[in-house]
């Protein structure tokens, strides 16, 4: 009877009381979770910060942050003590097992200045551990307070810009790791180091898209890895540039002998084998296709050497006629309907058939493609964004990642792509934007307009 009384008592009393005090002495630490939005801290800053407890439950978590002999609690939280008892049924302590912690860090209302810093996470439990401190766990990261943003200073002068025309700016950015470049309207051209021994002189070849003209803001833009942003303008006179109009007519035996070139792939079935279905698949492509095709065009320049590779003024197609020029605004007919307008960014240079083209200057082949509307093509990069193209051409001698030289033979000009005739296709690109080709061909523009500026920053700065 003894022995069954005193089992009894073991499993009824002392187990769970055994039970009961191994739960509240348990030794796990609470588990923290934070996610900082970066190392450096700005005014505007929020801290995410989660943590748990799956055992007694979250006593207290202490957020500090510290500069030298400086110290500022950031969040003191403490959760209200409910009793053991709810241990039974997996809750005890506070009963709280996690929480989520959002606060700002603005470090100007804590009177500390921009450099390191630490920020130290504390969470304790209602553990009897530690003489009924708790189980306690802790974790510090090394942040930067950064409230200042970049100095930038223009060394470059005087900057005239046509409508449609390309510009230099050279300056000086006083702090490593900064995105830096010209803020032109709501285009950006990123700066390049790479022109002078200091890393720290940038320089940056901007465009005017023949869409913009006097008014349009342009300013140097600089943003450090805090985020702080930087903008500082700089003088400038916009030309106002006019460009003609231009009426080509859409004849049928045009279409006829250039549509069954375009393959549309499941597009094709939408337009039938039909005067109208032709000249709707010429409308579709005028418009759609050539919009993708300038695009991949373009892009290719994100790919650029921060090497001035070019030399002096830019070729363009010897003996040649020009027979459309930058920013025609045309106006496309069919049978004395206007049926679309597109503007033609560059300038076409017609010779003998089959004429030799040689690279506008020195650089690097980045791209040699059969481009849609313009047909087989060839892209050069001279360097800091600076890139040529050429199409419609019938053949092509040269590869991607060629190096060519000033006046090298590259391709043959012909008719491939949406060209009526043999000729040349020539552009002139400025990181993604087309610029007006005629200002690369004028050593006088190229002389005023870059050389002078980088030889006074040479001067000034040394090489």
């Amino acid at each position: 009877m003894k022995k069954i009384l005193f089992f009894i008592f073991f499993i009824g009393v002392v187990l769970p009381f055994l039970w009961f005090i191994f739960n509240i002495y348990e030794g796990k630490q609470p588990e923290i979770s934070l996610k900082l939005p970066s190392l450096y801290l700005t005014d505007s800053y929020e801290l995410n910060l989660e943590v748990s407890d799956k055992g007694t439950g979250l006593r207290q978590v202490l957020i500090t942050i510290t500069q030298g002999t400086k110290e500022k609690n950031l969040v003191n939280k403490k959760f209200p003590f409910k009793g053991y008892l709810g241990i039974l049924k997996g809750v005890s302590g506070s009963g709280v097992m996690e929480d989520n912690v959002k606060i700002p860090l603005e470090s100007w209302k804590y009177g500390m200045g921009d450099g390191e810093a630490v920020i130290k996470i504390v969470v304790s439990d209602f553990s009897w551990r530690g003489w009924n401190k708790g189980n306690i766990a802790e974790i510090e990261k090394k942040v930067v307070i950064d409230t200042r943003p970049p100095e930038v200073e223009v060394l470059s002068k005087t900057h005239n810009i046509s409508r449609g025309g390309t510009g230099l700016v050279i300056y000086r950015i006083k702090e490593e790791n900064v995105k830096s470049g010209i803020q032109v309207g709501d285009h950006f051209y990123p700066g390049y180091s790479g022109m002078f021994n200091q890393k720290n002189i940038m320089a940056v070849f901007f465009a005017l898209s023949h869409e913009q003209g006097p008014g349009t803001e342009i300013f140097v833009k600089a943003e450090d890895l805090a985020g702080n942003i930087a903008k500082r303008g700089f003088y400038h006179y916009i030309k106002e540039k006019k460009f003609r109009s231009d009426v080509l007519n859409i004849s049928d035996s045009f279409l006829q002998s250039k549509m069954p070139e375009f393959d549309l792939g499941v597009q094709d079935i939408v337009f039938e084998p039909s005067d109208k279905g032709l000249l709707d698949k010429f409308i579709y492509i005028n418009r759609n296709v050539r919009k993708l095709n300038i695009e991949k065009i373009l892009k290719p320049v994100a790919e650029t050497d921060s090497t001035l590779m070019w030399k002096d003024r830019f070729l363009r197609l010897p003996g040649s006629a020009t027979r459309a020029k930058f920013a025609d605004h045309r106006i496309y007919k069919h049978n004395g309907k206007e049926i679309d307008r597109q503007t033609h960014m560059g300038i076409d240079l017609a010779s003998v058939a089959h004429a030799e083209v040689p690279a506008s200057n020195a650089g690097r082949v980045i791209g040699v493609d059969n481009i849609g509307i313009f047909g087989k093509s060839v892209l050069i990069d001279h360097g800091f964004g600076l890139c040529s193209s050429y199409a419609h051409l019938s053949s092509i001698f040269v590869k991607k990642g060629d190096m060519v030289k000033k006046g090298d033979i590259i391709a043959k000009t012909g008719a491939t792509g949406l060209a009526g005739g043999d000729h040349l296709h020539f552009a002139i690109s400025v990181h993604d934007v087309f610029v007006n080709p005629v200002e690369w061909w004028d050593q006088s523009w190229i002389d005023n307009n870059i050389y002078s500026k980088i030889d006074d920053v040479r001067q000034e700065f040394g090489n």
